[in-house]
């Protein structure tokens, strides 16, 4: 059987993805050096790390901006597109492909094409990370920044805990997120190809 290869990584998608993933790695270093500082012994200086911090959450915003941008103007907003009707069903058959059906060989059930990058659980995944979690992670990190906006008593509670509560939850989960994305990643045609996807451009198929 010959190799196939599909172009699905255009340069502006693989640029993006280089920087993302170099944001979100550095806002996590120092997200967790400020949420456990040690005085005598820190991971990095703490005043170091909220100067990091709030700097490369801006370039976080510019780049995701450019990300939303690059899916309204290209054709890769297709990709992140739910349907709806007979979603629970395919979600179902993609989660028993990967607790089982994997481990024994079987053929994926939506497997990568010109007009699928993603599979039922990649694409929701996906759309929540982005279009959800990052929101949240970038409104209310932007709140801490200015924290003379946030109401000081919201829903029975402080304000600023509220809106700190949710940009370390929300930061919780993209960083789990990153983690389960690396080693899905290596679920392909080689434990490699799918990184070298992100060099090339081009997904290689089974």
């Amino acid at each position: 059987m010959t190799e196939e290869k599909i172009y699905l990584y255009p340069v502006w998608v693989r640029l993006w993805h280089l920087f993302n993933a170099i944001l979100c790695l550095t806002l996590i270093i120092t997200g967790i050096s400020m949420q456990f500082s040690n005085p005598k012994f820190p991971l990095i200086a703490f005043n170091v790390s909220v100067s990091i911090h709030n700097i490369v959450g801006i370039l976080l915003c510019l780049n995701y901006l450019i990300f939303f941008l690059g899916n309204l103007g290209t054709r890769n907003g297709r990709y992140y597109k739910l349907i709806f009707p007979g979603l629970f069903s395919r979600l179902m058959a993609q989660f028993r492909y990967y607790t089982r059906g994997l481990f024994k060989g079987e053929p994926a059930p939506y497997p990568i094409n010109s007009e699928r990058k993603f599979n039922p659980l990649q694409q929701l995944t996906y759309v929540g990370s982005m279009y959800i979690l990052v929101p949240v992670i970038m409104v209310t990190g932007w709140a801490l920044m200015y924290p003379e906006v946030i109401p000081s008593r919201f829903l029975w509670t402080s304000g600023l805990h509220l809106t700190d509560l949710f940009h370390i939850l929300a930061a919780f989960m993209v960083s789990l997120f990153m983690f389960i994305h690396v080693y899905f990643c290596t679920i392909g045609k080689t434990p490699f190809s799918n990184f070298k996807g992100m060099i090339n451009g081009y997904h290689e198929t089974h």
